[in-house]
């Protein structure tokens, strides 16, 4: 059993399904999580280390079953957030669209802009309750501040800031678009990210976000184009250096939950309570239990 102390302050972890192998990892549990949403990616892993409870999510499933444009995103977060989960790292392969981030870089990204097709999908809200939250610095500047100097003492090229252009994918993308997101001055370039960010900042959730750069997309004519065979190799690299950096990273997470992100809906909700439907209530318990 979770003590409550430790399940106030969890940490979840979003990623490749190597991510639970952390150094010092305790206490390791398979857990099945149901959502009103449908199931998440995979079994979440759950331990402990360093004292915090941890919850490691495979995006893509184990084995890298399940494409970008098929992730159940609501469902993966709101699982996380069932489990007590206030702070989130997403770790997450990208290609980069400017020539100072090069391969085996890592950027934490301070912004994003949105490309993705399926934006009704990436809201909890709806079903007679509506919520407008705000979203002008999406990711938590406080966790990527850690994230950063443990990238230093690790010896990662890591850039602190960063426009992430969000695309559906699966397929890359064509020079011409390549070319057109560099010009209009984004940094890098991925398909699952955005909509993580956006559904943890309506749970109330802290997230940060490592991307770990594996190409230069296509735009960089000197290189090779972007495929999966140049992705893998710096992948493998990026995920050992990602563990190392969070093995650091995850006891100096603050304990509490006193970020901005963790009141987002104080303000967003515009419904008023009295012509809540008690269905959707019942739905979004794990997000608005605090309001009955």
């Amino acid at each position: 059993m979770v003590s409550q102390e430790l399940a106030a302050s969890a940490v979840g972890l979003i990623g490749g399904s190597g991510l639970y192998q952390l150094e010092g990892i305790s206490d390791i549990q398979e857990l099945v999580v149901d959502t009103p949403f449908g199931p998440p990616s995979d079994a979440i892993i759950a331990g402990t280390l360093a004292g915090r409870r941890v919850y490691f999510l495979p995006r893509h499933g184990r084995g890298h079953t399940i494409a970008p444009h098929e992730i159940n995103h609501r469902a993966n977060i709101y699982a996380l957030k069932s489990l007590g989960v206030r702070w989130i790292i997403c770790v997450t392969a990208v290609g980069s669209l400017q020539e100072q981030y090069a391969p085996r870089d890592m950027v934490l990204p301070s912004q994003y802009f949105d490309r993705s097709s399926r934006r009704s999908e990436h809201t909890f809200f709806g079903g007679g309750i509506v919520a407008h939250v705000g979203f002008s610095d999406p990711t938590n500047g406080t966790l990527r501040g850690i994230i950063a100097d443990a990238s230093k003492e690790e010896g990662v090229t890591c850039h602190n800031g960063g426009t992430y252009v969000h695309v559906d994918g699966p397929a890359f993308s064509t020079r011409s678009e390549s070319e057109s997101y560099r010009h209009l001055g984004f940094d890098v370039i991925g398909m699952t990210n955005l909509p993580e960010a956006k559904l943890a900042r309506e749970a109330e959730i802290a997230l940060a976000t490592i991307s770990c750069i594996t190409d230069y997309d296509c735009w960089k004519t000197d290189v090779e184009p972007v495929s999966v065979k140049t992705v893998v190799g710096h992948l493998t690299a990026n995920g050992a250096a990602a563990k190392r950096i969070l093995e650091r990273v995850i006891p100096q997470i603050p304990p509490g939950a006193n970020e901005p992100e963790h009141r987002t809906l104080d303000h967003a909700i515009v419904t008023q309570r009295p012509y809540w439907p008690n269905d959707t209530l019942d739905k979004l318990d794990a997000l608005l239990s605090r309001f009955r």
